[in-house]
């Protein structure tokens, strides 16, 4: 399982009142004259249908646009924005309502199918009912009444869901019989005692919603099944495909009765308010929306009517009917409404259709007392209707017949009772094209802009998105906003004017998918990309280090949740003060009954100091804020502090004692990331601090305070001038290689079950006393505490490790253990408020949501969070550690530009050397000078004065011919640079600015030189 944040960026622009991309889903309230949609950018709307032409509310959306100002000489009707709500964080793929229209619910790609009462006096944001383990394509409910739904998806499953809370009531595995795959449920149609399920495997498969038990299955189609209705009764099944037709089963006969081909595309979508489905929209792929009234046919669907109603510019995801109104969703984020055409009253046939018609209808009245709908009423005089035009007229199936149609000429044809492909309408073949019977829609619900296309530049902090009105947007990813608008240009002409030349790690991954800017980390590399902090332009300058680098994946973190830091610390200090006030009620307890015995204890020195560490300080300085080193593996790092003096040093203190020795970091600044890469690493056993350092003897314990400070201080003199022989030893001051030696960071480990050291290990480093006491302390520390494994569990772990530095110390006041990045490591940013927040969870179908709020409300879902959140947040948040990773390195070789300098191979021919990939070009020129061209010494034993040229000033870089600017990194050198995958060849270059004398050559050693070359190349050719 893996937890990652995602944090969704907000438009510049944005208000509620409309969808950013196409529309998937939906559904119509007739009791309330309100339509829901749900829209591929996760939201759902809500739109108040007025049928009356009413003032608009000051401040209101109005959706209305390029709708004539009267229809049908009626006044125009008015759909205004109710409401909306970000439900979901990918597609919406349909919606339902349910419970007497009051529950909206709605399925998503993002796996969950969420419950919204917009209608509700207090509404609330949708809550999730239930999750797939795949993309949720559909959702059903039999009736209003009912208190169920019916939710399909990718995963293969059916689930019914309990809508007052209960969770998961039925689960119908619907895995295909020869292609597991085809298995997906596409489509739901359900009514109290049938459930209808279709997908990929082209079969419509009935369940019994009660018992999860399959009824029966039908084989017919032969393409993905889109849409199901079932009609009330539960004897008929309509089903809709992409094989372009339209199946009517009869679930008595178990079989199909009628294929209807007045499609010619996919057909996406099948509605009908008809409880006998005697009415019912279609639509299709190419865009055809088509209405069909089989009412009063007897069965015989054949001779009922199919008009085509409208024409999209795209396919019709959906199409819903109420009333007079007919609504459309597409691709594109707007709504269309249609007039409606009463297929009954209203309807005016051309002449020939009305006699057809009449025809069919007289023998129908022959063979049935019921009487036939298929004739309208002819009209009144004054009132008449517009006449249908036959173009639009479908015939509804291949074995339908048409009545004969004039042509040009004026003469008749005969009546043609061949088969036809789909929508074909019967006239003579030039005039052979579908006309709908509207060419305009009476209203356009507009939406907005959404995005749909970006371009993450080569810095990865920066991103230019295309949204759907053409506009170029660059947003800044540490700010989470826009900073720069384009215009409307194309995306990939603007990247050329904003690009840099920077190579940095990969650190989040962007989506546009919902319209939105969605960031996502991920734990395994949203700590990999780093950035100088020199190169940041701050409002209030911050004094950082040289060459201190910022992570970018913690500083994002560290102010997207800055209000949950701070209502942790709130947490902690409330919690703290408790504690102490118990142990200022002792210590008062303590002075009112004095003791009657003073008991002495033992003389063992310090040494007993060196019990846990300090308790970490509140400004973060827990760990000195250091840039992982940039040195080149010749020097070695200098001896840790011995155990007791390690005890007694702050870790603010060690933060400064780094910080102010220059001479140490100009002696190691290579320390970590160049060196040789075919050295002997196995020359010397790993040395450990604890092993360099023994531990204190009964003689030491016996001297004062004072004399064990001094012996400790010749101590650590030993151990610089061991460090130093070493080096002297090895020649040209290198000692072992990196790596031989650890540094005691004091870092926590990564899900581990205490915090610090624990209680064995600081055992392990005092004097072994026999006390029964510590005997039975010790024994019970070896039975850890069990802590969560998730945000909170961190938490568990700080307030454990204040019990037991109460255990030990019962007078001492508690320091908080919480230490949040300090600004100097992390720099002050003021996040919009409205960015969302959101915890997902890694699953095999996809992400499923945890939790979700904005950079506002995360601290007031503190709970949440703590329950939901991962670990390792909490440990970057609260404690400013980051997961450990070894960084990547770049090889290189160093050569002198034609020889005109002196060379800086090793004694050993070897001049491959190696670097973090971060490293700047002035580092490696001031690696050069030092081998070069010593500093001089004056005659005090200090270096050159501050007016003495800086290796970058007198030095240049060069790789492939090119001269090297001094700030770039070494993995930008070999991504645009070098351009290669083996070692980067790099040259350097006086340039003039100061004499660099060559190196005299001993004959002696000249004459050595060729047999020593020789054995050495053997050495390194092997080693290669």
């Amino acid at each position: 399982m893996r937890l990652r944040p995602v944090l969704v960026l907000e438009l510049p622009n944005s208000s509620p009142g409309g969808h950013r991309l196409g529309v998937n889903g939906l559904a119509v309230d007739r009791d309330n004259a309100v339509l829901y949609s749900g829209g591929r950018d996760g939201v759902i709307c809500a739109w108040d249908l007025n049928h009356e032409l009413v003032a608009s509310p000051a401040g209101s959306h109005s959706a209305v646009v390029d709708a004539p100002a009267h229809t049908n000489g009626r006044p125009r009707h008015m759909t205004r924005f109710r409401a909306q709500t970000q439900a979901h964080t990918h597609w919406i793929n349909d919606i339902v309502l349910a419970q007497h229209h009051n529950a909206v619910v709605s399925a998503s790609s993002d796996l969950l199918i969420k419950l919204w009462r917009p209608l509700a006096h207090n509404a609330q944001e949708p809550a999730t009912i239930g999750q797939h383990a795949d993309y949720v394509k559909c959702v059903a409910t039999p009736n209003q009444s009912t208190n169920w739904v019916a939710s399909g998806g990718l995963d293969r499953k059916i689930y019914l869901w309990d809508l007052a809370g209960g969770g998961q009531t039925l689960q119908i595995d619907v895995s295909g019989e020869e292609v597991t795959e085809k298995g997906s449920v596409y489509a739901l149609g359900v009514n109290a005692g049938i459930l209808a399920s279709g997908g990929p495997e082209s079969i419509v498969r009935l369940w019994d919603p009660k018992t999860g038990k399959r009824i029966t299955k039908f084989v017919g189609h032969t393409d993905n099944i889109r849409a199901i209705l079932v009609n009330d009764s539960g004897d008929m099944v309509m089903t809709a495909s992409s094989d372009q037709t339209v199946k009517v089963w009869s679930v008595t006969a178990g079989r199909c009765m009628h294929t209807l081909t007045m499609h010619n595309d996919s057909v996406w979508s099948l509605f009908s308010d008809d409880h006998e489905l005697g009415i019912f929209y279609s639509s299709d792929r190419s865009g055809l929306v088509v209405k069909t009234d089989v009412r009063g046919t007897l069965g015989e669907m054949d001779d009922g009517l199919s008009l085509a109603v409208a024409q999209e510019n795209d396919g019709v995801s959906k199409v819903v009917a109420c009333g007079d109104s007919i609504w459309t969703a597409t691709a594109r984020s707007s709504i269309n409404r249609w007039a409606n055409i009463d297929t009954l009253a209203d309807i005016q046939l051309p002449e020939v259709f009305r006699q057809h018609r009449a025809s069919i209808a007289t023998t129908r009245s022959r063979e049935s007392s019921i009487p036939s709908l298929l004739v309208p009423p002819p009209p009144l005089n004054g009132s008449a209707k517009k006449t249908i035009p036959a173009k639009s007229i479908l015939r509804i199936s291949n074995t339908a017949t048409f009545p004969p149609i004039s042509s040009r000429e004026g003469d008749e044809s005969s009546i043609k009772t061949h088969a036809r492909k789909g929508s074909e309408i019967l006239v003579e073949p030039a005039a052979s094209e579908v006309e709908p019977v509207h060419g305009l829609p009476e209203e356009t619900i507009e939406g907005q802009f959404g995005l749909v296309k970006h371009r993450l530049l080569n810095d990865r902090r920066r991103v230019l998105t295309l949204d759907t009105a053409g506009d170029v947007l660059l947003w800044d990813l540490i700010q989470c906003q826009p900073i720069k608008s384009f215009g409307k240009r194309h995306l990939e002409d603007v990247v050329p004017d904003v690009n840099t030349l920077e190579a940095v790690a990969p650190w989040c991954s962007i989506d546009t998918s919902s319209g939105n800017l969605t960031v996502v980390l991920e734990p395994f590399n949203c700590f990999d990309a780093e950035m100088y902090a020199d190169e940041l332009i701050l409002d209030e300058p911050v004094e950082f280090r040289e060459d201190q680098r910022i992570n970018l994946g913690k500083w994002v973190l560290r102010y997207l949740f800055a209000n949950l830091i701070d209502e942790e610390i709130r947490r902690d200090e409330a919690h703290r003060r408790k504690l102490n006030e118990a142990v200022e009620n002792r210590l008062v307890t303590g002075r009112g009954n004095p003791p009657l015995a003073i008991s002495i204890p033992p003389s063992d020195g310090w040494a007993a100091l060196d019990s846990d560490g300090p308790t970490p300080r509140a400004n973060g300085s827990q760990y000195p804020p250091v840039t992982p080193g940039f040195a080149i593996g010749l020097a070695t790092p200098g001896s840790p502090l011995p155990p007791i003096l390690d005890s007694l040093t702050t870790p603010l203190d060690k933060r400064l004692s780094q910080v102010s020795r220059p001479s140490v970091e100009r002696e190691d600044y290579f320390s970590d990331a160049i060196h040789a890469p075919d050295a002997n690493q196995t020359a010397k056993p790993n040395q450990t601090p604890a092993s360099e350092v023994p531990p204190p003897t009964e003689e030491k314990a016996a001297k004062t305070p004072g004399e064990t400070s001094k012996e400790k201080e010749k101590e650590k003199e030993k151990e610089k001038e061991k460090d130093k022989d070493g080096k002297d030893k090895d020649g040209n001051g290198k000692g072992a290689p990196f790596g031989m030696k650890k540094f005691r960071m004091g870092m926590p480990s990564f899900g581990g079950k205490k915090i610090g050291r624990s209680a064995s290990t600081a055992a392990a480093e005092k004097p072994a006393v026999v006390d029964e006491k510590a005997e039975e302390s010790e024994s019970s520390s070896n039975h850890e505490k069990e802590f969560e494994d998730n945000f909170l569990g961190v938490v568990q772990k700080i307030h454990s490790e204040y019990e037991k530095q109460l255990a030990e110390n019962p007078e001492n006041m508690v320091e908080t253990r919480i230490c949040p990045s300090l600004p100097s490591d992390t720099p002050v940013l003021k996040l919009p408020p409205g960015t969302k927040v959101i915890l997902q969870e890694e699953t095999s179908g996809g992400s499923a949501e945890l939790y979700r709020g904005t950079v506002a409300t995360v601290g007031a879902d503190a709970d949440i969070i703590e329950q939901r959140g991962p670990q390792w947040l909490s440990e970057v948040l609260l404690l400013n550690a980051i997961p450990p990773k070894d960084p990547i390195k770049v090889s290189f070789v160093l050569h002198p530009w034609q020889d005109k300098l002196p060379s800086i191979t090793a004694a050993d021919g070897n001049n491959r050397l190696n670097a973090n990939r971060m490293l700047r070009v002035k580092k490696i020129l001031a690696y050069v000078a030092e081998r070069i061209d010593p500093p001089a010494e004056s005659e005090d034993g200090d270096a050159a004065g501050p007016d003495a040229l800086k290796p970058e000033e007198y030095l240049e870089l060069y790789c492939n011919e090119q001269l090297l600017p001094i700030t770039m990194s070494l993995a930008t050198l070999r991504a645009h640079v070098w351009k290669g995958g083996n070692d980067i060849v790099l040259h350097y270059k006086a340039n003039g600015r100061k004499h660099i004398p060559m190196p005299v050559e001993d004959p002696i050693e000249e004459a050595s030189k060729p047999e020593s070359m020789g054995v050495v190349g053997q050495v390194v050719t092997a080693a290669a």
